[in-house]
């Protein structure tokens, strides 16, 4: 391999090791919002260079989980309730768009890549986050798949991952209560099969509500 080609895709490695550590210690609240990010401190703490830590910061920054200070560096992006309530409602719509064209134009391996997500999905323990969470996001975006917009499933991506901070940062200082999470999440499953379309984007809908109904509560 050519010396410069091989210094690249170090550094491209190096990057996206440094924006997956830091995308997932902010999600979870382990870099909790408001918090400087000093490019000497965290390349230590990554064991990385400079130069990949500015560029996982940059790419956190159009994730819209990081904010540029002027000229003074970065922070982890301020959360608050009425920014909660803009990343629901922007992702109960383009969600519902997403879902319906995806139900539309969905083919037999769209449908067998739902149900085995579904699958993986429900056999994991939900209080183990670090195994559930991964599994509970490709399966909301499997319902999406076959929307045929990759731009579009892009930002449905990007507000799971705005909205999965909040359920962090929320805390779990309180249960779902009466609700059954699991059915729900069978429900939806059970109607993008069936192709009824109003009906999944109804309970895909409620479902998203009443997550956001909870955890608004808990948001300070």
């Amino acid at each position: 391999m050519d010396k410069a080609v091989k210094t690249t895709t170090t550094t491209q490695s190096s990057t996206q090791r440094a924006y997956l550590d830091l995308r997932t210690a902010i999600i979870t609240g382990q870099l909790p919002p408001g918090q400087r990010l000093k490019v000497e401190a965290l390349k230590d703490s990554l064991s990385t260079g400079a130069s990949p830590v500015r560029e996982a910061l940059s790419l956190l920054t159009s994730d819209q989980l990081v904010e540029r200070i002027d000229q003074r560096g970065f922070r982890v992006a301020h959360a608050s309730r009425e920014q909660f309530q803009e990343i629901l409602d922007l992702r109960c719509q383009l969600e519902e768009m997403a879902l319906r064209e995806s139900i539309t134009t969905g083919d037999r391996d769209w449908e067998e890549a739902l149900v085995l997500s579904h699958h993986r999905m429900s056999r994991t323990d939900r209080s183990d986050s670090t195994a559930f969470d991964p599994l509970h996001k490709d399966f909301h975006m499997a319902l999406l798949a076959a929307c045929g917009s990759p731009i579009l499933l892009r930002f449905c991506s990007q507000l799971y991952d705005l909205n999965i901070r909040y359920r962090y940062l929320a805390g779990t200082s309180k249960s779902y209560g009466v609700r059954d999470v699991d059915a729900e999440h069978r429900a939806i499953l059970d109607a993008a099969v069936d192709r009824d379309i109003g009906l999944a984007s109804k309970l895909l809908q409620d479902h998203y509500r009443s997550t956001g109904d909870f955890l608004a509560d808990l948001i300070d």
